[in-house]
């Protein structure tokens, strides 16, 4: 693509021209779904439309985020890793959200609109287990009853999400069909959906599928990067050089960046799981290293083989751990826009370290990739201002950084 189609593409973005009739962001997007589900997906765009313009249905989202979520949430200086870094660095704290990551921003404007839409009940799928959680916590807040499907091995390295589901009332289903993690659960979900497409309302949990969901995660995680935005101009008096947040699906990175697309001299930059290699299935760098294909609804880049076969993905964090990514995402990729690269396992493992230590923040291994990407910018380019997307805290993960950091389960004395 020549820089004038880029230009010409960004024009369009900025001036709401996409996702179009069709749903697609330039040549990404659509909708690739089964026949039985066009009527539900039809419903659910003019639902989208019909709240998304509703004055009284913005003004009690605004009030369950101010009360219930606990929105705004904060933009902390944080000095010592800015001094290690070389530069001044800012969070944007999801991880003090209701539930503990920016799921619950997306989780929240869902339920309300299924409970408008009259669903008599809630499906969701989860890799990280943050979203089924937030989805939960949710549809007790709205009154609606709710499955979430996990894959296998997701249920197994993030217990403690499972146990919170279980306490919010949710049925949890773990998935043991394809790979165990995230692409079956959201295989298994939209079965379930094809199955009573009438009275089960499906609540995805990222920036992916078919259209409308792209679109309505975005507008309703976009509340991330408003917040960030105004925040940062308060605190500094001016715009970030770079906004950075990690990328799997990639509702919290089009949430922050979505708000700075306009601001020419903000750079913005996604953080992939590098994994622990760069052959296939040691990795979740989709846009890296992905090609354009169909998957979940959506045209979009994936990583698959040479015959197309959707491959299996790695990452050391369950939320990244998939092999998609929003087609929003990879336009803003193919136009420049966004800078997408990638940090590996260790690499955020050292950086939740470094945080931990620094700051006294426990980030999720998802977050932890954003703040490794983060540091090596800020090493090229010493002396900037640097927004990076704290999506989530990182309870949720000890399990498996008492196995990936040697003595994390013992406190030492020093």
């Amino acid at each position: 693509m020549d820089s004038q189609q880029a230009a010409a593409l960004l024009q369009r973005l900025l001036q709401g021209e996409f996702p179009d009739a069709r749903g697609r962001f330039g040549p990404f997007g659509g909708r690739y779904a089964p026949e039985t589900l066009m009527p539900a997906l039809e419903r659910l765009e003019a639902g989208v439309r019909s709240c998304l313009g509703d004055a009284q249905f913005a003004a009690e989202l605004g009030r369950e985020l101010r009360d219930w979520v606990g929105r705004p949430t904060p933009l902390t200086p944080v000095r010592h890793l800015g001094r290690s870094w070389g530069a001044e660095v800012y969070l944007k704290r999801e991880d003090l959200a209701h539930t503990g990551a920016h799921k619950i921003n997306n989780a929240l404007g869902q339920a309300l609109l299924a409970r408008r839409l009259g669903a008599a009940r809630v499906i969701a799928e989860t890799g990280a287990g943050q979203h089924g959680v937030a989805t939960a916590a949710a549809c007790a807040r709205v009154g609606l009853p709710c499955t979430v499907y996990m894959g296998a091995v997701d249920v197994k390295r993030q217990a403690p999400n499972v146990e919170r589901m279980h306490q919010l009332g949710a049925r949890v289903v773990p998935v043991e069909s394809g790979d165990r993690t995230l692409r079956a659960a959201i295989d298994e979900a939209f079965r379930d959906w094809v199955a009573d497409p009438e009275g089960a309302y499906y609540l995805l949990g990222s920036a992916v599928g078919p259209h409308p969901y792209p679109w309505l995660v975005r507008e309703l995680q976009s509340v991330i990067g408003r917040e960030a935005r105004a925040q940062f101009i308060e605190l500094t008096g001016g715009l970030p050089d770079i906004a950075v947040a990690c990328v799997g699906g990639g509702s919290n990175a089009i949430g922050l960046f979505h708000p700075f697309l306009a601001d020419a001299a903000v750079k913005l930059m996604g953080v992939e799981a590098g994994g622990r290699g760069s052959g296939l299935g040691e990795h979740s760098a989709t846009i890296g290293r992905g090609k354009p294909g169909v998957l979940h609804g959506s045209y979009s880049l994936l990583l698959q083989d040479g015959d197309g076969q959707v491959q299996e993905t790695h990452s050391v964090s369950a939320g990244l751990d998939y092999p998609g990514v929003g087609p929003e995402h990879a336009l803003l990729q193919a136009i420049g826009r966004v800078d997408y690269v990638s940090a590996t396992d260790d690499e955020a493992l050292d950086a939740l370290r470094e945080c931990c230590a620094a700051e006294g923040i426990l980030p999720a291994l998802e977050s932890s990739h954003a703040l490794a990407g983060a540091r090596r910018w800020a090493r090229e380019h010493p002396g900037r201002r640097i927004l990076v997307g704290l999506s989530g805290r990182g309870d949720k993960d000890m399990p498996t950084l008492s196995q990936a950091i040697p003595g994390a389960a013992t406190p030492s004395h020093h």
